[in-house]
């Protein structure tokens, strides 16, 4: 049960990852009047925001990656010190790339302060569950390590639940922006939902386990 269980949520990653990357993947051009660029021509021509935004945007995808590695029992059995340069790949890359980067995004993001305080709130929870992942491990508590790792990892993915649904839900007869901004929240609430439900399950057969044992 608990291998399926773990295929199923690497499958899901795995899908998750290769949307998000077919989406980065037309900025490879540096057009600056494609995707999600097309609705920043106010601030397209400062130099700072559209380097941040590229930096953003190439960086993330290390991200997406490294973190489908870190939840195979199989593999983290198997190549632990593998597991821990991806580990720290991961968490440099939010500490030290995305956090203050996008940072700096979420101030000038769609979606009015609706939008600006989703992504705000998102970046926080962001670095605060990456630096937690990293305190209890150090503390070699692994299975509060493996939570926050998870719940970590389900905001690194709100950005492409974000995707899927202002992609495929948007109806004209709604403002733009508003839908926008109600959409970071709501991709936010499911990741953080899916996490949820995901430590719980792990959880519950862990300690079926150690009461068979």
């Amino acid at each position: 049960m608990k291998k399926t269980i773990n295929i199923f949520f690497i499958f899901g990653v795995f899908l998750f990852s290769m949307i998000m990357l077919n989406t980065i993947s037309q900025y490879a051009s540096f057009d600056k009047n494609v995707g999600f660029l097309k609705f920043k021509q106010e601030v397209v021509n400062n130099q700072i925001w559209l380097i941040f935004f590229y930096i953003h945007i190439f960086s993330i995808p290390f991200c997406l990656l490294t973190g489908i590695t870190q939840f195979s029992d199989q593999f983290l059995t198997e190549n632990r010190k593998l597991h821990r340069i991806i580990g720290k790949v991961y968490a440099y890359n939010i500490l030290f790339i995305n956090f203050p980067i996008c940072f700096l995004l979420s101030i000038f993001s769609n979606g009015g302060l609706i939008g600006i305080t989703g992504f705000l709130v998102q970046n926080f929870l962001w670095i605060y569950f990456t630096i937690a992942a990293i305190v209890f491990i150090k503390k070699r508590n692994v299975e509060k390590h493996k939570k926050y790792m998870i719940l970590s990892y389900s905001i690194t993915t709100t950005a492409v639940t974000f995707r899927i649904i202002k992609n495929n839900f948007y109806q004209t007869d709604m403002p733009y922006h508003l839908f926008y901004g109600i959409v970071v929240w709501i991709s936010l609430f499911i990741n953080l939902l899916i996490a949820y439900f995901i430590i719980r399950k792990k959880q519950k057969l862990s300690f079926k386990g150690e009461s068979i044992s």
